[in-house]
């Protein structure tokens, strides 16, 4: 089973929309998805993902099935530094701190432990682990048990915070690390790629990473959300 992570367009988000050239993006993504051979499509109920998804949904003619809990993470906390930005926490936990992500739990740092960021992490791994498990891929520490599991591509679009959560998740990767140093831009594609092996454990594997090549790489880097929902 391949899972086709998508990034929303640029956004206006005072509007939770896309902005005129991030409908250019969400089209141009929309013709690089065609050949992914991608047969169901899941969107956050955010504006600007369906919106996003949108486009997809009418060039391959398939209905987009919204998941609340994809919605984007908003993050703060009483005395936490930078407003609890969790993007901006885990370079200053990396760069100021040289915080051990491997040695020590991000969850129980003081940044994260009353932190937003960590209640909607815990809520979009638990409900995610719920919906691979229906499609045939049990969720058991690092590793995933497959059982009816099937060759299927399927498409998610949803946002930089609740994107990088699920895939935090399911690579088991420390999240402020993987917003640190795996950012990803507008529109751009990610794939994970989860080995068919009834009644065996599997891996997923990376197959792609930010591949921007529908849109050109924005030469300052991917953007991250400044403002909370």
């Amino acid at each position: 089973m391949r899972i086709v992570f998508v990034r929303h367009g640029e956004p206006d988000y005072a509007r939770d929309c896309l902005t005129e050239t991030g409908r250019r993006q969400a089209a141009a993504a929309a013709e690089r998805l065609a050949g992914e051979g991608i047969s169901e499509i899941y969107a956050s109920p955010c504006g600007r993902a369906s919106e996003t998804a949108g486009y997809t949904s009418r060039r391959l003619g398939l209905p987009v099935t919204v998941l609340d809990y994809m919605h984007e993470i908003s993050w703060g906390g009483e005395g936490i530094p930078e407003g609890g930005h969790p993007w901006t926490l885990g370079d200053w936990m990396i760069d100021r701190e040289d915080f051990d992500f491997y040695g020590e739990s991000w969850r129980e740092h003081p940044y994260f432990a009353e932190n937003a960021t960590r209640r909607y992490f815990d809520r979009i791994a638990e409900e995610f682990d719920r919906f691979m498990a229906e499609r045939g891929y049990r969720h058991e520490g690092s590793r995933f048990l497959c059982r009816g599991g099937k060759d299927e591509t399927i498409a998610l679009f949803s946002h930089g915070g609740s994107g990088g959560c699920v895939l935090a998740h399911l690579l088991a990767l420390p999240l402020p690390y993987v917003l640190s140093v795996l950012p990803y831009d507008f529109t751009s594609i990610i794939i994970l790629n989860f080995p068919v092996l009834e009644g065996e454990y599997v891996h997923p594997r990376l197959e792609l990473f930010n591949d921007c090549a529908h849109i050109g790489r924005n030469p300052s880097g991917p953007a991250l959300q400044q403002d909370p929902d």
